[in-house]
């Protein structure tokens, strides 16, 4: 007789695409057997599965491709990568292996470009699509990178005063710029119109007025972006059908308007009952754009994409072991890690964000219903809801018996929200950071990026 635990997971939920399974009561992700990583490095530890990186770029790249061939649409697709959704190292190492383009936010992503340049990592002739509201040292970056031959730099403009920063900068190459819409946001948000970018009734007479005929600069891209991502709803495709028409107003009066950058949005699994149909999304939304193009007769744009947590967010993990269980009354019962929510996964208390969460170990024991909580003193430190119930199903924990979970796809912003490397809630440490990659003959190695740490590293950032 199959155990109560197994059959609640298989008459709730089904592993997807085989990027789970259980074997001898163990879980393995993406054919890692996690106990064996947990032996090596323990617990708390958090993982990173990079060729997960390289199959999302790939996945996305066929779908919107396929969906150009459908529609018969005559322009190219491009995949940038939001480096803001995790800046690190081995993460733009790998995404540039697959010759993506990259997406700005800060002065100093201009700087981590230019290593990376230097290393061989990154093109000159690769795109770089310069977002956000540009401060100094972020415009001074990007014209040294224009005049030092990166000639596809992009500044996509956020405001009607930054393109004169630019010719102070001491800007002397001819530059392709994009204009930012300022969209309408989802009715429920709190305000109306996005703080980002130009209005749409502005656009144009702006392009006429210190665009059209300035030598400097060229009109290359209309940049549009929505807050809540890429959903199947009408106010996403109510938007998209404005910011299209904006782009075929536009084209109309400037030939060189070339390029559509329909931002990121693209979701991850964050439950295994996630239902996203991706290839229906990417078609719908060309179809809609070759459509009104045709409307408009003007030839279609090409596609940038900026996928960022797309890119990046189920590439990650990290484990706990549970070190107590408490009672607190007849029906709360607390099970508690060995760190922190609130310092390692910032998004679970700050956005009320859900990952996937299962037992590492021991899946053929009886289940319960528990709350998680973290060591810190906070009361916000916990975590208690999935997609079916406020609280978590978890083997039960036995005397004598060791209980381990892992939270999956948490590859996006938890290090930067969290403060990698600086001071952590409660002076808990930042755990273990262990990449995992696959050889040639396809067998995985680990290999330690970063040590838990140390109370040493605390006191010197403290002065101490």
């Amino acid at each position: 007789m199959k155990n109560k635990y197994i059959d609640l997971i298989e008459q709730t939920f089904e592993f997807p695409n085989d990027e789970f399974k259980v074997e001898e009561d163990e879980l393995y992700w993406n054919n890692i057997p996690l106990m064996d990583i947990i032996k090596q490095y323990g617990t708390p530890l958090r993982l990173t599965y990079l060729p997960k990186i390289t199959s999302q770029i790939q996945k996305a790249r066929i779908i919107f491709n396929v969906a150009m061939a459908k529609a018969n649409y005559n322009a190219d697709y491009h995949y940038c990568y939001c480096t803001k959704s995790s800046h690190f190292s081995y993460v733009l190492e790998e995404t540039l292996k697959n010759g993506v383009h990259i997406e700005t936010s800060s002065a100093f992503d201009i700087n981590l470009i230019e290593v990376l340049h230097e290393n061989g990592h990154f093109e000159k002739d690769n795109y770089i699509i310069a977002n956000g509201f540009k401060r100094p040292q972020y415009i001074e970056n990007i014209v040294n990178f224009l005049n030092n031959g990166f000639i596809n730099t992009v500044p996509i403009l956020d405001n009607k005063f930054e393109l004169d920063k630019y010719i102070e900068a001491g800007l002397v190459e001819k530059t392709k710029i994009g204009i930012r819409i300022a969209a309408e946001e989802e009715p429920k948000f709190e305000f109306y119109t996005s703080r980002l970018g130009i209005r749409y009734n502005e656009i144009i007479p702006y392009y006429l007025e210190k665009i059209k005929d300035n030598p400097l600069f060229e009109l290359k891209m209309l940049h549009f972006f929505i807050n809540t991502g890429i959903r199947d709803t009408a106010y996403y495709w109510n938007e998209l059908s404005k910011a299209v028409n904006v782009y075929c107003e536009l084209k109309k009066i400037c030939p060189e308007l070339d390029s559509l950058n329909i931002g990121g949005g693209f979701p991850i699994k964050n439950s295994l009952e996630f239902n996203y149909d991706y290839e229906y999304m990417a078609e719908e939304i060309i179809a809609q754009i070759k459509n009104l193009c045709v409307q408009h007769n003007v030839p279609e744009p090409d596609i940038f994409t900026e996928f960022g947590t797309y890119t990046v967010g189920e590439s990650g993990a990290i484990l706990y072991s549970i070190v107590n269980q408490k009672q607190q009354n007849d029906r709360e019962l607390w099970n508690m890690i060995d760190s922190s929510f609130m310092t390692t996964l910032p998004d679970t208390w700050a956005i009320n964000q859900r990952y996937i969460l299962m037992a590492v170990n021991n899946w053929e024991a009886e289940y319960q219903r528990v709350h998680l909580g973290g060591l810190t003193c906070d009361s916000q430190d916990f975590y208690n809801a999935e997609a079916h119930s406020n609280a978590v199903f978890l083997p039960k924990i036995n005397e004598g018996r060791e209980q381990y979970i892992g939270f999956f796809h948490t590859g996006a912003y938890q290090e930067s929200l969290g403060g990698y490397g600086g001071i952590q809630h409660c002076l808990t440490p930042a755990p273990k950071h262990v990449i995992i990659d696959v050889d040639e003959e396809g067998e995985y190695y680990t290999k330690l990026f970063a040590k838990e740490q140390s109370y040493k590293a605390m006191l010197k950032i403290l002065g101490y």
